[in-house]
């Protein structure tokens, strides 16, 4: 895809470095004031425009790319129960929606198929790693959809991603991006269990991190806690706790659709959810290492 028209909804803290990557690579962007939204000043002062309203959005885009919080707000965005101010009721003919957030996949599914109704083509291009990988243009993404489209519109996802995989059909990049969490945040909270029970047994945390790393223990999910074990530093996964949670029920609800086994991923859920009932919703995910071990105290 050449240099083309972007338009963009959701510039939080990955959308910010997904919108200034489009920009760095030439591509026009057009983007939507909302109050969620990081600050804009660095954007517009290298070229991105910003609307207040959607349908401007989409009359100003060829390309629309949404990065939100989940399927609650990619539905109400795209208005698919027949909202006159949603981004279906604007769509030009052949626009391409790209949905880069987290999503269940079977509202994913219906959302495609309205956006076709409507004369567009869905992709969906759920991401990993973290608001460091995307300001780099590093991001790794999952991308659900027809081949023909995924091929057209690969140049413009590696403006701001290293690894790009075709997983199927539209909504299976959902579905692998669920799996994918489920996984990274299962093993986050099992080793963060641990952890608050190493401090109740009296090993140091530089201790338990240097065995883990050298065993069985080692990997990503250990590293991004590293800081906070051992210096009570929860950057090393500046990932909410609500939006742990908000992910694991949404992969419990893909699994129990599916009639698969989940016995874990419900104790992982309501490790998550205990959490933020517990420290509230912000707290980053490597805190729960510090709540788990005062819980019952």
């Amino acid at each position: 895809m050449q240099a083309s028209a972007i338009g963009m909804i959701g510039i939080g803290l990955m959308g910010h470095g997904i919108a200034t990557n489009i920009v760095k690579h030439g591509h026009a962007l057009t983007v939507l004031e909302h109050p969620g939204n990081q600050p804009l000043d660095a954007l517009k002062a290298a070229g991105a425009k910003s609307v207040d309203s959607i349908a401007a959005l989409a009359q100003a885009s060829e390309v629309v790319i949404l990065c939100v919080t989940g399927s609650p707000q990619v539905e109400a965005i795209l208005g698919a129960d027949g909202d006159p101010g949603g981004l279906i009721a604007a769509l030009r003919p052949g626009t391409v929606v790209i949905d880069c957030s987290t999503a269940i996949p079977t509202s994913t599914q219906k959302m495609a198929e309205a956006v076709q109704r409507a004369g567009g083509r869905f992709l969906d291009a759920p991401m990993t790693r973290t608001p460091k990988e995307a300001a780099e243009g590093r991001l790794n993404l999952l991308v659900g959809g027809d081949a023909d489209l995924f091929a057209q519109c690969q140049p413009l996802l590696a403006c701001f991603a290293e690894n790009i995989t075709h997983t199927g059909a539209v909504s299976t990049g959902h579905s692998m991006k669920l799996l994918h969490n489920y996984v990274s945040l299962g093993s986050v909270a099992l080793i963060a269990e641990a952890a608050a029970c190493a401090r109740r047994a009296g090993v140091p945390g530089d201790v338990f991190v240097e065995v883990l790393a050298k065993g069985g223990g080692g990997g990503v999910a250990l590293e991004r806690l590293k800081p906070f074990i051992t210096q009570q530093d929860a950057s090393g996964l500046r990932f909410a706790m609500s939006n742990a949670q908000k992910d694991l029920g949404y992969y419990t609800e893909m699994a129990e659709g599916m009639q698969a086994a989940q016995a874990i991923a419900d104790a992982v859920l309501a490790t998550y959810a205990g959490a933020v009932a517990q420290g509230g919703a912000q707290r980053y995910v490597p805190e729960l290492v510090g709540l788990l071990a005062e819980k019952g105290r």
